[in-house]
């Protein structure tokens, strides 16, 4: 087959083609890309300028930002204050452990991306004894000075709650999903009360019944861990989401692939282990990575229930700080950074993930 006569056009005048057919087709659609073009050069030459050409780079002390304050920014902040917004109130003498439970953690992430592990006993083996070796590094003992949990806080927190959050939600939230479509009643009733329960509050709500008022219903003597009841707070929340995400993978799928698992004599479980959920899931990869987004940027409530998350460590290192309290912006965009680094990270993924499975919409 031939390629078509425009392949063999010059790479400029094609350009040309494009921009005439999509930006300047009519008088106003040429008005309204010349005004939008203006605004992004004012607003992307005033930051740039701001943020590169006249800001404050590397160490310096606060007396050098309040020279040039308002004409360029204090990158100096993040410089002084790193070690607090990353690691939160968590000791400092032991802050190379947040750290390395930081590296551990990230790392588990990236393995458990690679094809290579892509198996039961090998992902249960990696996160076991990372999560125990994390587990060891932050709470101390077996040479380590202990550590509580009420100091812990940062990046290593926000970490924990938005990957176990999203872990243990995972297969919660597809026992749901099939319960909701199941031909059990009772099961089906439940799931239904449970999904729609959990998903008409927030999670401010969830979090504020777990860590307070779950609290007042148990013996006199008895408690858990607050953070702990955070986590499985966010778990029990995001597994409402992620079932409805693994149901409308469920109804994507044609009848016939039930009624040919069905000729091949598999029983329930069966059909959906080999033949349905490994479709459905596929179809549902970015709802599923939109909901895991959405986790790893709400573990910022967890604030409410004074659980110091990366957020509030940024914050409260720049806010604490009467000297450098001015400089609060660039404090938050170091946070967004980060943020959108991982969030930028997993979108990435998920579109490798997609090609690397061949996921095809013709069912």
């Amino acid at each position: 087959m031939n390629p078509p006569a425009s392949a063999h056009r010059p790479f400029a005048a094609r350009s040309l083609d494009w921009l005439r057919e999509n930006l300047f087709s009519t008088p106003a659609n040429a008005l309204i890309t010349l005004i939008t073009l203006a605004l992004l050069l004012w607003a992307g030459s005033s930051f740039v300028s701001w943020a590169v050409l006249h800001a404050v780079w590397g160490r310096a002390d606060v007396a050098t930002c309040n020279a040039l304050f308002g004409q360029g920014a204090c990158w100096a902040v993040i410089a002084d204050k790193w070690r607090h917004m990353l690691f939160g109130i968590y000791p400092q003498g032991e802050q190379w452990r947040s750290a390395l439970a930081v590296v551990i953690f990230c790392a588990i992430i990236v393995l458990s991306a690679m094809r290579a592990f892509w198996h039961v006993w090998r992902l249960l083996a990696l996160w076991l004894s990372g999560s125990l070796l994390c587990a060891w590094l932050l709470a101390g003992g077996f040479a380590l000075t202990p550590v509580p949990t009420a100091l812990w806080g940062g990046l290593p927190i926000t970490l924990m709650l938005a990957v176990f959050g999203t872990l243990f939600a995972f297969p919660l939230g597809i026992l749901l999903a099939l319960g909701r479509r199941s031909a059990l009643p009772i099961v089906r009733a439940a799931s239904i009360v449970y999904i729609e329960l959990v998903r008409g509050v927030p999670l401010i709500t969830v979090l504020f019944m777990a860590s307070i008022m779950f609290a007042l219903f148990l013996p006199e003597g008895v408690s858990f861990d607050k953070l702990l009841r955070a986590q499985v707070a966010i778990v029990l929340f995001n597994a409402a989401y992620i079932a409805e995400i693994v149901r409308a993978g469920l109804q994507a799928l044609p009848r016939g692939q039930y009624e040919a698992a069905d000729a091949l004599g598999l029983g329930y479980w069966q059909t959906q282990l080999l033949v349905i959920l490994p479709q459905a899931l596929k179809i549902t990869i970015p709802a599923q990575v939109n909901s895991f987004i959405d986790n790893f940027k709400d573990t910022s409530l967890v604030i409410i229930v004074s659980i110091f998350d990366f957020l509030y460590a940024v914050r409260q290192a720049v806010i604490s700080d009467l000297d450098w309290r001015h400089y609060f912006v660039e404090g938050y965009l170091f946070a967004m950074a980060v943020y959108w680094l991982f969030c930028y990270a997993m979108s990435h993924y998920s579109q490798w993930l997609e090609k690397h499975l061949s996921r095809d919409h013709r069912l």
